[in-house]
């Protein structure tokens, strides 16, 4: 991405530049306290049990939904954007899978498993992964319903019709895989409940590259909220020149479009 400038606000003193922050740091402490009352609604909301039977396509095997719970109680499933006929990953849900390795150990052991989902075949993925270098658990949906039930992926009749159901509202369609991140609660009794998604600019609270980006004069320096395409690549992509689809898909050409991570 190309060096930018930006038309600073004014130089002050210390003393009024502590009296602006301090002013300033009022609002993000009321803004925090409004987050963390949001949390706690959040984790009063119903669940759903899941009485459908999944079961993905492991490197090791087939799996189930229950499995992925390994010991834990909990479960974070990723809807990372990797169709069958695709030969890599969403050039979005990679930039946030780059974050991952590093909170899944935190995460195990503090009763969460992560795994991202899609519906790539497992031997693309596992190749992608490779490539990437990650290490995160990461199955696929391929033989089940899994992506459409949970509103992540969407049929050629979808397509056709041009609207699908998406963050919880018809949305135009943009591509055959969107991103988001479910939420899952396995009891005693081995019962799964689906407690919460979240879609679109829902997931990106993962990435910490945005949260300190938001924290830089420039802050996200992107044309258009969210639109990640401006600059984001596969983190061996960098350098290459090309652009991202509106699908999500790092294209060779130079020719620019939308990207699909921007509602």
């Amino acid at each position: 991405m190309a060096t930018t400038t930006i038309a600073h606000p004014k130089v002050v003193s210390r003393a009024e530049w502590l009296a602006a922050r301090r002013a300033h740091l009022a609002k993000e402490k009321e803004l925090t306290r409004a987050t963390d009352e949001l949390h706690r609604q959040r984790r009063e909301l119903p669940w759903m049990k899941v009485e459908k039977q999944y079961v993905f396509d492991g490197p090791n095997g087939k799996v189930t939904l229950a499995d992925l719970f390994g010991k834990n109680s909990q479960l974070i499933v990723n809807h990372f954007m990797f169709g069958p006929d695709w030969e890599e990953g969403c050039v979005g849900c990679s930039f946030g899978a780059d974050h991952a390795d590093g909170m899944v150990v935190h995460l195990e052991n503090h009763d969460v498993a992560y795994v991202s989902v899609s519906r790539a075949p497992i031997d693309k993925i596992e190749a992608f992964k490779k490539r990437m270098g990650w290490r995160f658990r990461w199955v696929s949906s391929n033989s089940s319903d899994f992506n459409y039930d949970y509103n992540v992926s969407f049929t050629k009749e979808d397509a056709a019709n041009g609207k699908v159901f998406y963050n919880y509202d018809m949305q135009d369609f943009v591509s055959e895989e969107l991103s988001g991140l479910s939420m899952f609660y396995k009891d005693e009794a081995g019962d799964i409940f689906h407690t919460y998604s979240c879609y679109a600019r829902g997931d990106e609270k993962r990435v910490t590259t945005y949260m300190l980006l938001d924290m830089t004069p420039k802050g996200r320096n992107e044309t258009d909220r969210g639109n990640l395409s401006d600059w984001v690549r596969h983190h061996d992509k960098y350098g290459a020149g090309g652009f991202v689809d509106s699908t999500g898909r790092y294209r060779e050409a130079e020719e620019k479009k939308g990207c699909c991570h921007e509602s």
